[in-house]
């Protein structure tokens, strides 16, 4: 097909308002930088992309994009092909714990996929507003009309320290109290009837608390606890027993598979995991020695839609659960996902989504759940259209930061409040 040439690629770093939120590793700044991906093609249509907007992002983002103009936008698999030629520098990966996403050892590749995901996406809508098709029928089809949604619970602070950053009408939320009405605004707001809750924040038999004041309050809805691999096998298995009748999954109670491996063959409650298992590679060992019973799919982990999609499948063939995971992300990223759990047949449990938290956009009309669920979009493309205004400010708000948010640190953010001005990230296991 004639003119589906990438002319131009837009990339826009952003920084966009995130609550005081609390996790493992400390707590969310006040604002996390997000990447948008614009594609332009020699016709003139553009599709939009986003991934995580950190420095290590932006500097194997800007080389890619000028390798894919003059890339036809429908040849999906060469913009594998094309970042594997770009290197990545010893500099940009840690090898340890990546807090942005607190998905385990961070590599080269999952840099990569990271990047490469937003490209795919951004394709994806041009490819469908050229067609004049939405994204869910270039990937098959849609098997669902609307897709469900959980609450995501944060212990969380009233603000940021200093008072730094947007001001919200949450309140803080430290206690089983503050959780039990952090989701009943949820239920009222957004309609939601499953919850998760980020744990390692507090000791363990305080997070099982809460899970207990939120089974009592919902009874017979469905409960998660998500300590991101804060604790022991130990005291994973004892968490375990004592939550074994109200639990719909236990998500990386201990870090890494062998540990995963060894609470799961002492317990019957399922777990579930986006940190032992984020790329093909990471599945044969979770997958043989039984570590996970539910994979969280993420396409900005995986590389995009049609990899989300290829994961799905090994878990159906394995009879191994999927779910999807989220981060703090705007509109566009909640668009895809949507349009490609849409298309997954064993979707079983409902997906994570930090978006109801959010404050701040780049399109022109926020996303609403109804009953706990999005609404599968038909228009052509992922249906939703950027707002230049929206952009620029977000972006001005990029520009004009010292560097000291351009980079996600929660351990950091945490220093800032007197209290824990010693604060450093845990050695995993805590607990």
């Amino acid at each position: 097909m004639r003119g589906q040439q990438i002319a131009e690629v837009r990339l826009t770093p952003v920084l966009i308002s995130d609550p005081p939120l609390l996790n493992v590793q400390g707590v969310h700044q006040p604002y996390t930088p997000r990447l948008v991906v614009e594609i332009v093609t020699a016709e003139g249509t553009t599709g939009v992309g986003e991934t995580y907007g950190d420095t290590k992002y932006l500097e194997l983002a800007r080389p890619y994009a000028r390798a894919v103009v003059g890339h036809d936008i429908a040849d999906l698999n060469g913009l594998f092909t094309l970042v594997n030629k770009i290197g990545v520098a010893d500099s940009r990966v840690d090898h340890s714990v990546d807090v942005g996403g607190l998905r385990g050892v961070q590599s080269a590749d999952k840099l990569r996929l990271s990047v490469v995901s937003a490209f795919e996406v951004a394709c994806l809508d041009a490819l469908g507003k050229s067609r004049g098709v939405p994204v869910h029928t270039l990937l098959g089809g849609k098997v669902r009309d609307a897709v469900e949604y959980s609450a995501y619970l944060f212990y969380r602070w009233a603000e940021h320290p200093g008072g730094a950053g947007e001001k919200d009408t949450w309140g803080a939320a430290l206690d089983p109290a503050g959780i039990v009405e952090q989701a009943r605004r949820f239920v009222r707001e957004h309609g939601f009837t499953s919850f998760k809750l980020k744990g390692g924040v507090f000791p363990p038999e305080q997070e099982v608390a809460a899970i207990r004041a939120l089974a009592d309050a919902f009874p017979g809805h469905p409960l998660r606890l998500d300590p991101n691999g804060g604790w022991t096998p130990e005291t994973s298995l004892g968490v375990a027993a004592e939550l074994a009748d109200v639990l719909e999954y236990l998500e990386d109670p201990a870090p890494g598979t062998a540990a995963m491996a060894e609470v799961s063959r002492g317990t019957g409650v399922p777990l579930a995991t986006n940190m032992c298992v984020t790329t093909f590679p990471e599945i044969r060992q979770a997958f043989l020695t039984d570590a996970v019973q539910v994979v969280l799919s993420d396409h900005h982990y995986w590389g995009g839609l049609r990899n989300t999609r290829e994961l799905a499948a090994i878990c159906r063939v394995f009879g191994v659960g999927l779910s999807m995971h989220s981060n703090t992300h705007m509109g566009i990223s909640l668009a895809a996902m949507t349009h490609v759990a849409a298309t997954v047949p064993n979707l079983d449990y409902a997906c994570d989504s930090h978006y109801p938290w959010g404050t701040e956009d780049v399109i022109t009309a926020r996303h609403v759940f109804r009953d706990g669920r999005l609404d599968v979009c038909d228009a052509p493309g992922l249906g939703v259209e950027l707002d230049p205004a929206a952009l620029a400010r977000l972006h001005r708000r990029w520009l004009d930061d010292d560097g000291t948010l351009r980079d996600r640190d929660d351990a950091a953010a945490m220093r800032r409040a007197p209290e824990h001005a010693t604060w450093t990230s845990p050695v995993l296991p805590r607990w």
